[in-house]
């Protein structure tokens, strides 16, 4: 007769020959129990191959060791970047991270919400899709659980963690009128406060240039395929006469657009003498080394904002307070590359 594994955590418990109790220490903290005991149901385990339903036990507590990590696209390589450091930092802390991406649609970012309430998270790592936000939704969730902001500020219901835009675009315009004529800044769709940052900062560093600033703004055909808004609007700039040869633009995946329709015009991409046109970004995109010319551009430190951010969850699951003021923006550096 074929021997019937345990399916729940009470057979998997008999079959140890051990109470229910013990065997939820062991899952919480194996070191919880007695060396024999651990052992004896380490044993059963490699036997039967056993692994209990984590979403079953958390349910079962009023607060559990999972943090929702909710980012707008998982597709762009930013939010990427975060998810896979944030993963790994909560790993090393004996939290369970869950990620979830709305694919830059409001709906499914309430949907992601309500997901993560009812799995009762112990918090949330959340950058919100910014101007598109439910923000009732929002509030009522952050109400409820700890919550860290980070890349796009959403009121003041909970800390942010992010890049200080004003310093990272102000670096990037004084580097490109020091080295070259002062850029035109080629805007990405307004789908957040950050949008609006970065395009301040450039208005205003320009100026203090002693130059006219000039935005030019895309329409929101496309606000989370920005490459394609890059290069449709590249076209039509060069198509009309293009009123600079410096390009800024708000974000690497604009200057990727933008460097391919140059190519395709016929205009070399590069600085000094024999380059028809400089184009710089913001970010340090992970393909930006890699592109043809390779871009100029600021680079967000993703290891200080994932652990500036995990730091002050943690602190809160541990018992502290979360506080809007505990804010943080973090300085960009300028990466020079063949671009500028």
């Amino acid at each position: 007769m074929t021997a019937r594994f345990p399916r729940t955590m009470e057979e998997f418990a008999i079959a140890c020959g051990v109470s229910r109790p013990t065997l939820s220490k062991f899952f919480e903290n194996p070191d919880s129990v007695k060396g024999s005991t651990r052992q004896r149901i380490e044993t059963k385990l490699e036997e039967t191959g056993y692994r209990p339903n984590l979403y079953a036990r958390n349910l079962n507590r009023k607060r559990t060791r999972t943090v929702g990590i909710v980012v707008p696209s998982i597709n762009d390589p930013f939010y990427a970047g975060l998810v896979t450091r944030l993963e790994l930092l909560l790993r090393a802390q004996g939290y369970w991270p869950l990620a979830i991406s709305p694919h830059g649609q409001p709906e499914l970012e309430g949907e992601a919400l309500l997901t993560l309430q009812s799995l009762k998270v112990g918090g949330a790592l959340i950058a919100p899709l910014g101007f598109a936000s439910d923000l009732g939704a929002m509030a009522r969730f952050a109400d409820g659980t700890p919550c860290v902001f980070l890349d796009n500020a959403i009121g003041t219901l909970g800390p942010f963690v992010g890049t200080d835009n004003a310093q990272s675009v102000g670096t990037m315009v004084d580097y490109l009128c020091r080295s070259g004529s002062a850029p035109i800044y080629l805007n990405t769709p307004a789908v957040n406060r950050g949008v609006h940052e970065r395009r301040a900062a450039y208005e205003s560093a320009v100026a203090r240039q002693g130059a006219t600033p000039l935005v030019l703004e895309p329409d929101m055909g496309h606000p989370w395929d920005l490459e394609q808004v890059g290069y449709e609007r590249m076209r039509a700039c060069i198509a009309g006469g293009l009123p600079s040869t410096t390009i800024l633009c708000a974000n690497d995946r604009l200057a990727f657009g933008v460097i391919a329709a140059a190519h395709e015009a016929g205009l070399r991409v590069g600085h000094g003498a024999g380059f028809d046109l400089r184009v710089a970004g913001h970010d340090d995109h992970p393909l930006s080394r890699f592109s043809a010319p390779s871009l100029t551009t600021m680079a967000q430190d993703y290891d200080a904002i994932c652990r500036k951010a995990g730091d002050l969850l943690l602190a809160a699951l541990e018992g502290g307070r979360l506080d809007h003021a505990d804010s943080t923006r973090l300085p960009a550096k300028l990466v020079m590359r063949g671009s500028a």
